[in-house]
């Protein structure tokens, strides 16, 4: 089953976010290399792909786990919310209904 993962930024998390992005990109990739990563990506403050200063509200992922609970843990283990970038994470069941 598919899960979305999202998460909130803190205030002011943008610094932690940038010092913290490539432990979390390679936690990312073994979702890939695995087959299991439908998408990732931030979601910025402002309508532009690169928000500067502005920065993020947070992130989302959406991946195949076998159950809600391997998600939750999965996301738990996500660096961003270990290094404190996130105020708050919903792991929630998702259904892919288009394309």
């Amino acid at each position: 089953l598919l899960y979305m993962i999202v998460g909130d930024d803190k205030a002011d998390a943008l610094q932690l976010r940038r010092a913290t992005r490539a432990a979390h990109v390679a936690y990312l990739k073994q979702l890939v290399d695995e087959g299991r990563l439908i998408l990732a990506g931030p979601r910025p403050c402002v309508d532009a792909a690169d928000p500067g200063e502005a920065g993020y509200h947070g992130s989302l992922i959406v991946a195949e786990f076998d159950s809600l609970a391997e998600a939750q843990a999965w996301a738990e283990s996500d660096p961003y919310r270990i290094a404190g970038v996130f105020s708050q994470v919903r792991v929630q069941p998702f259904v892919k209904a288009l394309p």
